[in-house]
């Protein structure tokens, strides 16, 4: 249970909906290479698929039981956290839900990926607050960060089946019970998707992808949505609080609950959730509703771990080494797995003993004990499999008759037969491509792995139709007949989640202000139910206009996660564009407000633009004085002109660009700069609070503002130095490029007060290298600095201390001079002309 504390190791906490993952991927797309561990093949393949999208396919892998793509030129991993490969050199490292380390099945994985796997560079944790006391005790020196979530997460009590609003999620904790909610949604509702942690990555994206384009809209799922996989879900509703966990039917833990409870809301959408029933052990109890919403679990007191690096001398050492207790307190011996159960069992047979000789037969028998039970056959049966699967490895050439394989894939090659007959079929196939993703068990892997591959495809896109059939009624246009032509006589009604409804028959939705008609209204229809709509639409939309005309400063956040917009109860209302100045963006309202009278809108936009300005009062005060000072007549030109620069720059700018107007500053001119929070350094001037995360943020939300689009990367919070060219390692962003290192540009002035204080007139002097070896700055990024300063380094004639650190000498700043006109020019000789006749 060796661990590296030489390189540093940093968690990321906190619950659902905190954008960890998203972290963690763009941290990995920093580096030049890198590896995330994952919980689920489903969640690998998500962002394996982002991935490609930034760094492209040549650059990027994808490691699982049951799918390997790996490029040539790989560089970037997205993995299982059982297929994570150890013995790469990596310069990042994440482990993804690491939390489950507590988990009896599983767990000794996880915990084994946060005690060995490390990156060259970072390695990062990523998980539940429940997991910090474990991470303080074993891994030395963990620098540990909370992230709070994004988002409100509320229960909403009990609801039916067919009271559900819209977008809502129903979990259940089987097959049975997820096909029986799917059935009753669609006899109520219209219909379901279906996600399950058995489906193929592609059945899953097909049912997903009907959920998010409004196809269907609720979606039935078993607990795998709690790992990090994204949809747009509003609602969460439990229809049990039981499951089986291989063992026994216990009741979920509250941190499961939260888990599976924290995909409602998405980024800073707020969500819901609640039970099916209102009494009885599927409903919620008081403590756990309070500890859910509030995000308060039970600290883990222990790990499950087992030897992840076993002796593979022989059988009994290997099953010694992995039945070995823990030696750190916190930690606990994992329960028995299915493949030390499968393992021991194929070590009782004398003619495995009798092929297992030599340590490299000792590795290839754990690995076919390792083969994973996608069928769930049990110990017996899939001992049997994984005895004949060890039977062809141990003879002849070692590889598994492509004969049997060939048979298996073609007998399940058959896409007819109902949901469960299917999706029996993927699991088996699951098997097949576990097989032929081993690289040394098949004479020629590549080309079984495509057969595997291509049958799973086959068997997916049929579940997929299967459960689309079974569980999604394609409505006809009984409504629409059941109108006539009386549209105006319609009774139309808006429920509380924006549903709008024509004689209990839903027509459409209202969201804010933009009406969306019936995803499954034909276009010769859609004009129809836009009228049957239209007059209770107008009432409502001007309700809502009233109330956004006087809503409450805590109904308005900003959205910076694309082009900066205003948002009221999470809906966008309107955007912002360039403006007078930075301080003072343009406002344009949101097209979908086109529906409000002229009065009303700019009502809407006086609150607006009121509550704007008072927000950037209050987080930018300096930003807004700088912004009065370039407009004050009473101010001197040269005080108006550097007001106007480090507006014009978002509070941070190069002096060298503006020396003459800062030289030319008078004593009131500067105190009045720093009395608004300006700092005038020898290289920049700037206000220090804008280096501070909730003013750069909205900093760099107005400077895009300014410029017509969205935010650029942010440099993660609390850096002192950045490799030139990492994401935020600009002046724009508060840091100074000087070499290969950009340096925060209040920590270089504070580097260049330490070295004229150090400096002794114009004689050579040593600047203390103890600052910014503390900061991070290299001595070629400290020279570079130096040398910006005004500073030239000593010949060696000048140097009077003894040998080592560089010696500098003061050469002064080389301000830009502004030549003189010559003298022969015409003005010149008008001068003259006035001087002689006046």
């Amino acid at each position: 249970m060796s661990r590296d504390t030489e390189r540093p190791v940093t968690a990321v906490l906190g619950p659902t909906n905190t954008g960890k993952t998203h972290l963690a991927v763009e941290r990995l797309c920093g580096h030049s290479s890198g590896m995330i561990g994952f919980p689920l093949r489903l969640l690998a393949r998500e962002v394996y698929d982002r991935v490609v999208r930034i760094k492209g396919a040549n650059q990027v892998a994808l490691i699982t039981g049951e799918e390997k793509i790996v490029p040539k030129d790989a560089r970037w991993f997205l993995c299982t956290a059982e297929s994570m490969p150890l013995d790469r050199d990596l310069a990042f490292v994440g482990i993804d839900e690491a939390q489950l380390g507590a988990d009896p099945e599983r767990g000794h994985v996880f915990t084994d990926r946060i005690l060995r796997a490390r990156g060259r560079e970072e390695t990062m944790i990523l998980g539940s607050e429940a997991l910090r006391p474990m991470l303080k005790a074993l891994v030395p020196g963990i620098d540990i960060l909370n992230r709070p979530r994004f988002s409100t997460l509320s229960y909403a009590g009990a609801r039916k089946i067919s009271r559900l609003p819209k977008r809502s999620a129903i979990v259940a904790f089987s097959a049975e019970e997820v096909y029986a909610v799917a059935e009753m949604l669609r006899r109520l509702r219209g219909g379901a998707a279906v996600v399950m942690g058995a489906l193929s990555p592609r059945t899953r994206n097909a049912q997903v992808a009907m959920f998010q384009a409004g196809e269907v809209d609720y979606l039935v799922a078993t607990d795998a949505i709690g790992m990090g996989l994204n949809m747009d879900v509003a609602h969460v509703a439990f229809a049990s609080l039981d499951k089986f966990d291989g063992h026994r039917q216990r009741r979920l833990t509250v941190a499961e609950m939260a888990q599976i409870a924290g995909r409602a809301g998405r980024h800073q959408r707020d969500g819901t959730f609640g039970a099916l029933v209102e009494e009885g052990p599927g409903a919620f109890t008081p403590e756990e509703v309070l500890a859910i919403e509030e995000h308060r679990f039970p600290r883990l007191d222990f790990l499950y771990w087992r030897d992840g690096d076993p002796d593979m001398a022989s059988i009994d050492a290997l099953v010694a080494s992995l039945e070995a207790r823990p030696t750190e307190r916190v930690l606990r011996a994992a329960p028995q797995a299915t493949d030390l159960a499968i393992l021991k069992r194929l070590a009782e047979e004398d003619w495995v003993r009798d092929r297992v000789r030599s340590p490299a037969m000792v590795r290839r028998l754990w690995a076919a004990a390792g083969l994973p039970d996608f069928r769930k056959l049990g110990v017996d049966p899939h001992a049997r499999f994984a005895g004949r699967v060890f039977g062809h490895l141990s003879e002849g050439n070692g590889h598994i008759p492509h004969t049997w394989f060939a048979e298996e894939i073609a007998r399940l090659d058959n896409v007819a037969g109902d949901v469960e007959t299917l999706a029996g079929r993927i699991a088996a196939a699951r098997s097949w491509a576990y097989i032929a993703n081993r690289p040394d068990w098949l004479a020629d892997p590549a080309h079984w792995a495509g057969r595997a591959a291509a049958v799973e495809e086959r068997l997916s896109d049929a579940l997929h139709l299967s459960l689309t059939q079974r569980f999604v009624d394609k409505r006809t246009t009984m409504l629409l007949r059941q109108i006539g032509a009386d549209k105006g006589a319609l009774p139309v009604t808006i429920g509380p989640e924006g549903e709008v409804m024509v004689e209990e028959h839903a027509i459409g939705r209202l969201d804010g202000f933009r009406f969306t008609v019936a995803a499954d209204a034909r276009h010769g229809d859609k004009r129809l139910l836009l009228a049957a709509a239209e007059r209770r639409l107008g009432d409502e939309r001007a309700r809502r206009g009233e109330a956004l005309a006087t809503a409450a400063e805590t109904a308005l956040a900003i959205d910076d996660n694309g082009p900066p917009a205003i948002l009221w109860n999470g809906l966008k209302v309107a955007g912002l564009a360039t403006g007078p100045s930075l301080a003072r963006p343009r406002l344009t309202l949101d097209r979908a407000l086109d529906c409000l009278d002229r009065g009303l809108q700019a009502r809407v936009r006086a609150r607006l633009e009121y509550w704007m300005a008072g927000q950037i009062q209050q987080r930018l005060p300096g930003l807004v004085a700088l912004d009065a000072a370039q407009r004050d007549p009473s101010a001197t030109p040269p005080l108006r002109a550097v007001a106007a620069a480090l507006v014009g720059a978002g509070g941070i700018v190069a002096r060298s660009g503006i020396d003459a107007a800062v030289d030319s500053l008078d004593a009131a001119a500067r105190k009045r700069l720093r009395a608004v929070g300006v700092t005038i350094g020898a290289l920049d001037l700037f206000d220090p609070r804008l280096l501070k995360p909730g003013p750069a943020r909205w900093r760099r939300m107005l400077i895009a503002a300014q410029a017509g689009h969205a935010p650029g990367a942010a440099p993660p919070d609390g850096a002192t130095v950045l490799a030139r060219g990492a994401p935020g390692a600009t002046l724009a962003d508060g840091f100074r490029p000087l070499g290969n290192q950009a340096v925060r540009v209040d920590l270089a002035e504070r580097i260049a007060r330490a070295a004229h204080e150090a400096r002794a007139g114009r004689k050579p002097f040593a600047p203390d290298p103890a600052l910014a070896t503390s900061i991070g700055v290299t001595p070629e990024t400290l020279a570079r600095l130096m040398a910006a300063l005004g500073f030239r380094m000593a010949p060696a004639r000048e140097e009077h201390a003894q040998a080592g650190a560089p010696h500098w000498v003061w050469r002064g700043l080389t301000r830009a001079k502004v030549a003189p006109p010559p003298r022969d020019n015409a003005f010149a000789a008008l001068a003259g002309l006035r001087s002689t006749h006046g």
